[in-house]
């Protein structure tokens, strides 16, 4: 049982993740690329900074812009704290009576703390993502920045879920809809792959998030309201509509 010393100690690394994690999230790429070319994002489309309204308000390559920086901060957001606690638990809890972290002495104890300081990161670049701090809690819905950091903490459970996004979105042409049902499957693949229940437990919480934030969604599409994915005509005018 660690002490109140080591609880101490271990906030330290827990802290650092999840305040880098929510700064790398909020970081509001799709807004700073739409604003680069003369467009409040905020304003257009479905009004949401996500990869995929930059796409169909400004083209493909914005939006994939948008896409990939937002994916990189799920990448970084949980590969820089993980990295940082492996180290800090494995030098902290090499010598004998050691102050701080001793208790996590061993290479297991090492990377479950390493992997909770990844999940934690990476949990708050999806809520920073969401409600960013630089543009006053307004945010996209967390996918990409989701997939990212899944990539890196569980990298088959991210390519299956991304390959299902992939199926479904070339079948229906909805991006919700394949959002939705590729964050549902997350839980039975963490558990499908061993991840212990850390990773199904945050496997739950991120396909929980992405419904939420897609709740308006879920909502057109029982209507039969929700629109189609189209590309951006070239010299056209943004298209309307939300998702």
């Amino acid at each position: 049982m660690p002490s109140p010393a080591d609880l101490g100690d271990l906030l330290v690394p827990l802290s650092a993740a999840a305040v880098t994690g929510y700064l790398l999230g909020s970081l509001p790429f799709g807004y700073l690329v739409a604003r680069s070319r003369g467009v409040n994002i905020f304003e257009v489309g479905s009004r949401s900074p996500g990869a995929t309204n930059v796409r169909r308000v400004l083209g493909s390559v914005p939006g994939t812009t948008v896409f990939v920086l937002d994916t990189l901060k799920g990448v970084l957001a949980a590969a820089l704290p993980l990295l940082a606690a492996l180290h800090y638990a494995r030098t902290q809890g090499q010598p004998a009576g050691a102050s701080g972290a001793a208790h996590l002495a061993g290479a297991d104890a090492a990377a479950r703390f390493a992997a909770l300081a990844g999940y934690l990161g990476l949990a708050f670049a999806i809520v920073g993502h969401a409600f960013s701090c630089f543009t006053r809690l307004r945010g996209g819905k967390g996918v990409a920045t989701a997939a990212g950091g899944l990539l890196v903490l569980m990298p088959f459970v991210a390519l299956i879920s991304g390959a299902i996004w992939l199926a479904i979105f070339y079948t229906t042409r909805y991006v919700s809809l394949a959002s939705i049902l590729a964050a549902l499957c997350l839980p039975p693949l963490a558990l499908l792959f061993g991840r212990g229940a850390m990773g199904i437990w945050v496997a739950v919480a991120i396909a929980l998030f992405v419904v939420v934030r897609h709740r308006a969604n879920v909502g057109r599409l029982l209507k039969g309201t929700e629109k189609r994915f189209e590309r951006k005509k070239p010299g056209g005018p943004p298209p309307g509509g939300n998702p």
